[in-house]
């Protein structure tokens, strides 16, 4: 009867070597665990109790616990460079800024220096197509014949506020002989009712048409041929009844020039739909 081979006998050297290797290694595994644990608490402890210094602290470094970063902080955080020439790019740049600086410093002063003087009417601002009409320094002074109506070429502008006054007061100045060429609208500022505008060559004519209005207000301006404007204000009531109208020489009414203006008169050429 032949007997196996015996393995080690339990307990041998070996098993026991094996034993401890293992309880050697989990216990240095949970003593670096409890190390690394440890290690977080005292960090945590640290900025604890760091935070309570800066709680305490009085000199204005730090608030509830943070650090407050002051000019000494900066400066040392962002050293100044160690020259101090300032490159083409920067120099260039600061005078550009500089020169916008002054455009708009300028640019605002002249906005107040104008709404000043507008506001006390050394200036008038209009808004539209504005012609303006070159009067006399005085009315014109020689005494003018009639002329006759069929020979006056006349234009018929309502000025006022009623919506169709120009086309009767046109049909009126036909049926009277006159030749009646454009019937538009033009805003006035004048207050008289009919307002008669010609140039050098029509004062015979706009003394004709000066006859047939009554109250009304010449003004000159530098057209070249003999065409007469009439612009009929709110004013306006009618014409000069026909029997009555004066056929005789006489000069120009010009109410506006006594005293004479400082500055010439100006009528609006613009207006707005009121025929």
């Amino acid at each position: 009867m032949t007997s196996s081979p015996a393995g080690p006998p339990s307990g041998t050297p070996a098993e026991k070597n094996d034993g401890a290797t293992d309880d050697i290694v989990l216990l240095t595994a949970t003593q670096k665990r409890r190390a690394a644990r440890e290690e977080r608490r005292q960090a945590k402890d640290a900025l604890y109790e760091l935070r309570q210094e800066r709680k305490k602290a009085k000199d204005g470094t730090s608030l509830r616990g943070h650090h407050i970063v002051n000019a000494r902080g900066l400066a040392e955080a962002f050293p100044p460079p160690e020259t101090t020439e300032i490159e083409p790019v920067a120099v260039r740049r600061r005078i550009f800024h500089g020169a916008i600086l002054v455009i708009l410093v300028a640019m605002l002063v002249a906005g107040l220096v104008l709404a000043t003087m507008v506001q006390r009417g050394e200036i008038e601002l209009k808004i539209g197509d504005w012609k303006p009409i070159a009067a006399p320094v005085t009315c014109p002074a020689e005494t003018l014949e009639y002329a006759p109506n069929k020979t006056v070429t006349v234009n018929v502008y309502n000025g006022g506020s009623t919506e169709g006054r120009a086309g009767q007061v046109a049909e009126d100045l036909k049926k009277r002989g006159f030749l009646v060429k454009d019937i538009a609208n033009k805003d006035s500022d004048y207050a008289a009712p009919t307002v008669v505008v010609s140039g050098a060559n029509g004062h015979s004519a706009a003394l004709t048409l000066q006859k047939n209005f009554p109250d009304s207000d010449y003004v000159q301006d530098d057209r070249q041929d003999a065409t007469v404007d009439v612009i009929v204000t709110a004013n306006y009531v009618a014409l000069v009844a026909e029997p009555k109208v004066d056929t005789k020489p006489g000069v120009l009414s010009c109410p506006r020039l006594s005293p004479a203006p400082s500055a010439p008169a100006s009528v609006p050429a613009g207006a707005a739909a009121k025929l």
